[in-house]
C-alpha cells in the first residue's frame, strides 16, 4: 500500500513538472520596440492673437470704444487682403476697475471707478511675406493687447501621414538590432501602436528672423514628430516563435 502512494505521489510530480515545462513552452517570445520618425517643413501660416482693451467711467462708454477700435481694426485687415473666414473674435469681456487706496473715505472700502472692457482677436495670415506689414496695420489701428502669433501648416494630419510608415520602420530596424544581439531571429508583428504626434505650431520665438520691411518677425521651420511601438515575435534559430 505504501509503495502504491509512493508511485502515485511520484506520478503527480512528474506530470506536474511536464505541466510547467509546457506552460514555460507556449509563453510566446517577443519584443517591444518603439519607433521615431522627425520631419521639418516650412510654415505656410501664422496665426495672430491680439486685442483691445478700454476704461471708462461707465461701461456701455467702455465696450463702445472698444467696439469701435475693434471695428476699425478689422477694417484695416480686410482692406490688408484678410478675408473674414480667417478671423475669429475669441472673448469679449467686461470688468469692473477698483480704487487702489482703501484709507480714504467710505471706512477704506475700494470702490468701482471705472470699468473696462475688452475684445479678442484671432487672426489666420496665409501669405507669410505680408505678415509683418499686417502687424503694423493692426498696431497702427488700434489694437493695444498682443497676446501670441503662432506658425503652422494648412493640413498637419497630412505631414504626420508622410512620417507615420517611417517610425514603423524605426522600430523594425531597433527590433532587428536587439534580437541579433540577443542571439534570437525577429518573427512577425504582433501589434503596432501610435503613442501620438508632437510638433506643430510653434511660438515665434522658437522661429529664425525672417526679413520684413515693417515689423520685424520670426520664420525658420516646424518640427513634427510621430511615435509608435511594435511588438514582435521572437524565434530561437532553427526553431520557432511559440503560438
Amino acid at each position: 500500500m505504501k509503495a502504491k502512494k509512493l508511485l502515485a505521489a511520484a506520478l503527480a510530480l512528474s506530470m506536474g513538472a511536464g505541466a510547467v515545462a509546457a506552460s514555460e513552452a507556449a509563453a510566446p517570445r517577443q519584443i517591444t520596440v518603439s519607433g521615431e520618425s522627425t520631419l521639418q517643413v516650412a510654415p505656410e501660416l501664422a496665426t495672430i492673437t491680439l486685442g483691445v482693451t478700454e476704461e471708462a467711467e461707465e461701461a456701455a462708454a467702455a465696450m463702445a470704444a472698444v467696439s469701435e477700435a475693434m471695428g476699425a481694426v478689422i477694417a484695416q485687415l480686410k482692406d490688408s487682403g484678410i478675408a473674414g473666414a480667417d478671423m475669429q473674435t475669441q472673448q469679449i469681456a467686461m470688468h469692473p476697475v477698483w480704487s487702489q487706496d482703501r484709507s480714504s473715505g467710505n471706512g477704506g472700502q475700494r470702490e468701482i471707478t471705472g470699468f473696462q472692457a475688452s475684445n479678442t482677436l484671432m487672426v489666420r495670415v496665409r501669405d507669410l511675406d505680408r505678415l509683418g506689414p499686417v502687424l503694423d496695420t493692426v498696431l497702427t489701428a488700434g489694437a493695444n493687447q498682443f497676446q501670441g502669433l503662432n506658425f503652422g501648416v494648412e493640413d498637419p494630419a497630412a505631414v504626420i501621414g508622410r512620417i507615420r510608415g517611417e517610425a514603423v520602420k524605426d522600430a523594425m530596424r531597433k527590433a532587428q538590432q536587439l534580437a541579433e544581439a540577443a542571439g534570437m531571429e525577429l518573427g512577425p508583428v504582433r501589434t503596432i501602436t501610435e503613442n501620438g504626434s508632437g510638433g506643430g505650431p510653434r511660438p515665434m520665438m522658437a522661429m529664425d528672423m525672417a526679413r520684413s520691411e515693417a515689423m520685424p518677425v520670426e520664420a525658420g521651420e516646424l518640427t513634427f514628430t510621430h511615435n509608435v511601438s511594435v511588438v514582435f515575435d521572437m524565434t530561437v534559430p532553427g526553431g520557432a516563435a511559440s503560438e
